[in-house]
């Protein structure tokens, strides 16, 4: 009997040292798993201290550049306008000193574009 008992405490004993064994392989996996986390933790708020001044400075370029193109923009327009003002005071000044030449021209270019009108129409339902 005192062998059956030996092997049981013995067999008792080696599964309490596995069980103690995989205790301390899962502990000493878990703070090493805790530690690698942490490092990547680390490098990730390195990683974004470092990108917030390139994020801030290309945020204020993407400002500069909008306002650059708008500012463009209205330029461009203000020009657009005073030429097509100026366009309009030179067809007026025209007309108010050869008033029947610009009736005939007027007329020319109206025939004309209604003989382009004619032809368009005419082409379109032959089609």
């Amino acid at each position: 009997m005192t062998t059956i008992k030996s092997v049981q405490q013995t067999a008792s004993q080696l599964a309490d040292d596995a069980t103690q064994n995989a205790d301390d392989a899962i502990k000493s996996t878990q703070r090493a798993a805790n530690s690698t986390l942490d490092k990547l933790s680390d490098k990730v708020h390195e990683a974004g201290d470092h990108a917030a001044p390139v994020i801030s400075r290309l945020a204020a370029q993407a400002e500069a550049l909008t306002r650059k193109t708008v500012d463009t923009l209205r330029d461009g327009s203000k020009r657009a306008r005073l030429q097509a003002t100026n366009a309009a005071n030179s067809t007026v000044g025209y007309i108010k000193e050869e008033p029947v030449k610009s009736v005939l021209i007027a007329a020319a270019a109206g025939a004309a574009l209604f003989a382009i009108a004619r032809l368009v129409t005419r082409n379109r339902d032959r089609v």
